[in-house]
């Protein structure tokens, strides 16, 4: 998505060259850090206060909100129980394992969750394996791919069917305080990618396995609030993804 902003703007041959960091081995706060540093020129992550303090968000959301789209991972001998669960046992009668530092451990936080947060990411899907919590809570984008990377090394994963959290959860473009030419030509090359349709194609072309799997299960979809969300928020529109069929429900 990035690479289809900057061709949307750069001068015509001019070249450039993104150099990706694995940021899987790195806290989000070190990564901000970096950035400040000049080590680093983009970020792409959702918003908080910490975030819009110090960086420069560009206010497009890169993943039109499904981010925000939550299902849970858990162990294969608990699929029986969750079935059973009513949505109100969700906040009294299971712990959600999440990273400590992710953005959204204040949104499971904030909605009643009994949370086991860990600083780590690999660690977490070994706490799950070990029953140090009973879930933990994945992007649609996110838990396949995660399936086939840990699957083997932990067989009791599995996916719940169901129950799934939402909650408004934009992504967006960071870069630093004061780097207004790359944050304006980001936000122009995005705008532009939307008006002639190759935004919406790339998205849909990347994501196509998760939109057909939203169209064939039946999960009960229970809404989250997000205290954290800033007043100019994002474009609200899920319709690319999120099938009318789906009806999201309160969380008692």
């Amino acid at each position: 998505m990035l690479k289809l902003a900057l061709d949307h703007t750069r001068p015509t041959g001019s070249p450039y060259q993104i150099d990706q960091v694995d940021s899987s081995r790195t806290t989000q706060s070190r990564l901000m850090a970096m950035m400040q540093a000049g080590a680093l020129d983009v970020m792409a992550l959702p918003p908080n206060p910490e975030r819009e303090a110090n960086m420069r968000p560009i206010r497009v959301d890169i993943l039109r909100g499904m981010l925000g789209y939550r299902v849970l991972l858990i162990r294969k001998s608990d699929a029986a129980w969750f079935q059973r669960l009513q949505p109100v046992d969700l906040k009294g009668k299971i712990k959600l394992g999440f990273n400590s530092q992710w953005a959204d451990l204040a949104i499971l936080q904030a909605n009643g969750f009994q949370v086991v947060a860990s600083p780590g990411y690999e660690g977490l899907f070994a706490m799950l394996d070990a029953r140090r919590f009973d879930a933990f809570p994945r992007g649609l984008n996110e838990f396949s791919k995660e399936l086939t990377q840990y699957g083997s090394r932990y067989p009791e994963l599995a996916v719940d069917k169901t129950y799934a959290f939402f909650t408004p959860y934009p992504v967006y473009f960071w870069v630093r305080r004061g780097n207004e030419a790359l944050a304006r030509q980001i936000e122009n090359g995005l705008n532009l990618a939307l008006r002639d349709g190759s935004f919406k194609k790339l998205f849909i072309q990347y994501h196509q396995q998760e939109i057909g799997l939203l169209k064939r299960e039946n999960r009960r979809v229970l809404f989250l609030n997000n205290p954290m969300l800033p007043r100019q928020g994002a474009d609200q529109d899920y319709s690319w993804w999120l099938p009318k069929s789906v009806k999201i429900e309160r969380l008692p």
